[in-house]
């Protein structure tokens, strides 16, 4: 019963409870095997190698792709990393050991970013792709370092755990990701062994250009797809529930017990992401099943994901959404009748590569709701060129999401529980098979509404 599994960074950081909770919970020592561990960096770690993911805040990349000094932030985050392991003795990590792996792990990558920012400041090289190779060194780091750590408190407590390091930092061979996996796999026997896994993984057609910070969780998938387990697992900080417990209580909701792979889209889209679309991609296409489980209630089965789930009964199984999202409303009295403008202003947030998770027509305008981070100016003034009117206003969507939720009244009563709460619907839709209703109201009303909703449909 092979798993392939993904221990995510705030899980990572609380290792102590990873290692009862995950490696040894309800476990004698024959079943400790057959599992591979795909590990993410500590929690905050690349972020300092990177942005701050949440706030934007530059990171050692960003030092270095403005010609700025990236050497003292280099220097600080190796005390960093030297202070987590400090926090990790107790659980058994060979300080020294450790120390000294990291250390020279960071000073090989200096010394590759100093290559490549002497050939960024020649100006005869386009930048892209240097700034790229310099991203994909600085993120290798941060899982390196808790795979290291992971593997070497295992091993301390007479667990035959194998690092299987995919970062390739002292290999030079032109591996493409599912080469280097396959190569990295090709001789172990996983019933003799845990394998401790780096979420970053080196190839030819770079990790980062596609996925950028959601690299660890296409490595897990791309692992998952190549040795076939019985189920791949994402262990997170909290369960997947059928509306957030802060906003509407703990008692007030529940972890989704089963879903199917749409679902777990249409969640991803809203930014509730139980996996990147792009890494549930391979398992679905594969039929593979995903289990979504919490680090901290190790006794709880999660939710389990597969192709081809359908509720058994009709009903709401996820109320979410985001207050991150802008409308965009274009607005222009030739469209009517007109062949052609709706194409026009695709191909305009085609060309500043902007996609839509909302979209909704009239005779003579049609709204556009984006991510507010994808938010550009200039993408504005030339739709403002084209047509007679441009209109942004910051909105949130709340959504009604399910495998088996088509039923008369459905939207009634939506539609009462916010009229109820004094929540005005500024735009709605669905396609027809009505996996996901979406609202669109103002964002201080957000909260009411997940609230409001949640009492609605239960």
């Amino acid at each position: 019963m092979l798993t392939v599994e993904k221990i995510g960074g705030t899980s990572m950081t609380a290792l102590g409870d990873v290692i009862n909770n995950i490696i040894l919970f309800n476990r004698k020592d024959e079943q400790l095997y057959n599992r591979i561990f795909v590990v993410s960096a500590f929690s905050g770690v690349t972020n300092m190698l990177l942005e701050d993911k949440k706030t934007g805040k530059p990171g050692v990349y960003h030092k270095l792709a403005n010609f700025q000094d990236f050497r003292s932030p280099l220097k600080k985050l190796t005390a960093r990393l030297k202070e987590i392991n400090k926090g990790y003795e107790k659980l058994g990590l060979n300080i020294p050991v450790a120390d000294q792996f990291i250390e020279s792990h960071v000073n090989k990558a200096q010394g590759y970013l100093e290559n490549l920012s002497a050939i960024l400041s020649s100006g005869y090289v386009n930048k892209e792709g240097i700034l790229l190779a310099a991203r994909e060194i600085l993120a290798s780091i941060g899982e390196t370092h808790s795979a290291f750590n992971f593997t070497n408190i295992l091993q301390n407590m007479d667990i035959n755990a194998t690092l299987v390091d995919l970062s390739g930092f002292d290999d030079h061979r032109s591996y493409t990701i599912d080469q280097r996996i396959k190569k990295a796999f090709q001789h172990i026997d996983f019933s003799k062994t845990i394998c401790i896994v780096t979420g970053y993984t080196k190839g030819t057609e770079g990790i980062m250009r596609e996925f950028d910070r959601g690299y660890s969780e296409v490595t897990f998938s791309k692992i998952a797809v190549a040795v076939k387990p019985a189920e791949a697992i994402i262990h997170k900080e909290y369960h997947l529930c059928t509306a957030d417990p802060v906003l509407v209580g703990v008692d007030n909701c529940q972890p989704i017990g089963f879903t199917n792979y749409d679902v777990a889209d249409q969640l991803a889209d809203v930014g509730m992401e139980a996996i990147h679309p792009k890494a549930s991609k391979p398992l679905e296409i594969n039929n593979i099943n995903l289990r979504i489980k919490n680090t901290f209630e190790p006794e709880h089965p999660g939710t389990l994901i597969t192709q081809d789930y359908i509720c058994p009964h009709k009903r709401v199984e996820v109320i979410t959404g985001t207050k991150k999202v802008t409308m965009i409303d274009i607005y222009d009295p030739l469209m009517v009748g007109n062949v052609g403008s709706d194409l026009e202003i695709m191909q305009v947030f085609a060309k500043y590569g902007v996609s839509y998770s909302f979209k909704a027509t009239s005779a003579n305008s049609i709204s556009v709701v984006i991510w507010e981070k994808d938010f550009q100016k200039k993408l504005i003034n030339e739709l403002e060129d084209k047509f007679e009117k441009v209109t942004v206003e910051n909105m949130a969507f709340v959504c009604l999401i399910g495998s088996n939720m088509d039923q008369p009244g459905l939207l009634a009563r939506a539609a009462s529980a916010f009229a109820d709460n004094g929540i005005n619907i500024k735009s709605a839709g669905f396609a027809l098979r009505k996996v996901n209703i979406q609202f669109l109201i103002a964002r201080e009303d957000f909260d009411n509404a997940i609230i409001a909703l949640n009492k609605a449909m239960a």
